[in-house]
């Protein structure tokens, strides 16, 4: 009998500790959900699609139509005004009457949004009517609106030296694209606005719909990124993005193919889990995969700033103004975009006030101080670890 005693005292001082770890697991309610990762971006709820991004495509496709009228004197300030902020007056007749605009998904994320940052962009529109298209065949010089030729490239700049097609678009990719995914739709104050929260986790869906409103809201920064391409529900889509458009993906794969490879997967991979996440209820999750896509996605800004500011210190250097004002173009957009980027914890990388102080220091590109361009591009390096 002590043997049988001894031996089931050693037995249960094994199996006592397993037995309060199960239990403990139980009791809490806190048992592992269960989370299933399409190969691909397609969800289903009964044999069919909950995925929807029309209204992202529309915006994407009217900033580049906007791009264009840019690029040609044919437009005035009302025709811009109306592409820009009424969602009218296209020549691509499916992108007018939708109700989408750019203006009002511009500097508006519920977690961020400035209604300055508005006004910077309506300042452009008005300079490029009211200032280059007049002086569209003029010769340009400091302080002179007008065309400016080498044997680059030719580019018609306003009495600073901007190409405001460039600053206003690559402004864009920030202060709405880039915004609009992690300021906007990956935050709780839109994912769980209201009841959206409750009405995910027990299937109610938005009215009408095939989906839930969170899942829509997931979906619509899942557009902001991806919403131009062909195929979106494409397994590749995350090792071979198309870069189609002017706004974020075409940045995007620049840097997946140059920066930092591989970015695209991770970004890819962390929208599609992060949804996945939302379909299992899994809210933890759903926050880790965001925090992602904000981190990766913001560095797409960082490193086009970087680029475009040392291209432009190159190319001066070689004697190309106009080349050089176009990059330095580019550059001023990514800098005013840096305001709009988000280190994972809902923090910018740079404020406005920040980004605004270094947009003051190039502002005019004709004195621009390549020792002020190579500060901001050391600081840009630093904040964001490229």
């Amino acid at each position: 009998m002590n043997n049988y005693s001894t031996i089931f005292k050693y037995l249960f001082i094994i199996a006592f500790p397993l037995f309060i770890i199960s239990c403990g697991s139980d009791d809490d309610g806190n048992l592992p959900i269960e989370i299933t990762v399409p190969a691909n971006y397609e969800f289903l709820r009964d044999g069919m699609s909950t995925v929807s991004f029309s209204g992202q495509t529309t915006r994407l496709n009217q900033v580049d139509e906007i791009y264009l009228a840019l690029n040609s004197n044919t437009y005035n300030e009302t025709q811009l005004d109306e592409m820009f902020a009424d969602g009218a007056g296209f020549t691509d007749s499916a992108l007018n009457g939708t109700g989408k605009n750019v203006r009002g998904k511009t500097s508006a994320g519920c977690a961020a949004g400035s209604s300055a940052t508005q006004a910077q962009f309506d300042a452009q529109i008005a300079d490029f009517a009211n200032n280059v298209v007049p002086a569209w065949s003029n010769d340009a010089s400091a302080g002179i609106a007008g065309k400016l030729t080498d044997a680059s490239r030719s580019i018609h700049v306003n009495a600073k030296g901007h190409e405001i097609d460039q600053t206003f678009v690559k402004g864009l990719i920030g202060g709405m694209t880039l915004d609009q995914i992690v300021n906007n739709y990956l935050q709780p104050c839109q994912l769980e606005s209201g009841s959206r929260k409750d009405d995910n986790t027990n299937g109610v869906l938005s009215s009408g719909k095939n989906y839930t409103d969170m899942e829509h809201k997931w979906d619509e920064a899942f557009g902001y990124l991806y919403g131009q391409e062909e195929d979106a529900k494409r397994a590749d889509l995350g090792s071979a993005p198309n870069g189609k458009g002017t706004t974020l993906n075409k940045y995007f794969k620049k840097i997946n193919d140059s920066n930092q490879p591989g970015i695209a997967e991770i970004v890819f991979n962390a929208f599609k889990k992060g949804r996945a996440a939302i379909v299992a209820g899994d809210y933890q999750v759903r926050d880790a995969q965001a925090n992602i896509i904000q981190i990766h996605l913001s560095k797409v800004i960082g490193y086009k700033a970087v680029d475009y500011l040392n291209g432009y210190m190159s190319k001066m250097a070689a004697g190309n103004t106009a080349d050089a004002f176009h990059a330095l173009s580019e550059g001023y957009g990514f800098v005013m975009s840096l305001q709009f980027t988000n280190n994972g914890s809902n923090v910018p990388y740079f404020t406005k006030a920040e980004a605004d102080a270094m947009l003051a220091k190039m502002d005019d590109f004709w004195t621009v101080q390549d020792s002020d361009l190579t500060i901001m591009v050391s600081d840009i390096k630093s904040k964001f670890g490229i």
